[in-house]
């Protein structure tokens, strides 16, 4: 995700990744114009939430279009496969407002405990696959996320964050075992 975010990358990923380290870092250092900043993820089995900030026209679009075909990609020739993996186009929403934006950040962040996937709430800081643990620890240095504008704004401090988001665990738990009989 994070390589498929620029718009100006030299070379394919599959070739990045074979790369000497010096020659990476080298890449890296001149890698400078997004499509979109990610503000959040979440990552499961099935499906995955992002939440992305477009920075150019059409921007993710590109974005998806590279992220998704690189995956499928690697992921025929890891297992010896052809066609498609992912059904159907993507779906995105336009958040209008912060108080929706941050509600959709806290609902993608308890998706890998809402569908079962940790066992436990506080889990989830733990959970590789999520910005969670990025979010509320910011390790600098691994960040793939560029959402901490919006958490700074929104939250005095790291903590208030985690409790917001984890406060709210067990009501979407909830609410996802009656999912089913909602009409659309």
């Amino acid at each position: 995700m994070a390589y498929c975010q620029y718009r100006n990358y030299p070379v394919k990923f599959s070739v990045f990744k074979r790369l000497s380290r010096k020659r990476k870092k080298e890449i890296r250092s001149n890698l400078n114009k997004k499509f979109i900043k990610i503000v959040a993820y979440s990552l499961l089995p099935n499906h995955f939430h992002l939440i992305l900030r477009q920075e150019t026209n059409n921007g993710i679009s590109c974005f998806i279009n590279r992220l998704l075909t690189s995956y499928t990609k690697f992921f025929n020739t890891k297992n010896n496969r052809s066609g498609p993996l992912f059904e159907g186009r993507f779906k995105a929403i336009l958040v209008e407002t912060d108080k929706q934006l941050l509600h959709l950040v806290r609902y993608i962040l308890l998706n890998p405990y809402s569908s079962n996937i940790v066992r436990k709430p506080v889990d989830l800081l733990s959970y590789p696959w999520s910005s969670f643990s990025e979010h509320y620890k910011k390790h600098k240095s691994l960040s793939l996320c560029d959402g901490e504008q919006i958490f700074i704004s929104q939250f005095r401090n790291r903590e208030k964050l985690k409790k917001f988001v984890l406060d709210h665990a067990d009501y979407q738990k909830n609410l996802g075992k009656i999912k089913h009989l909602i009409i659309e």
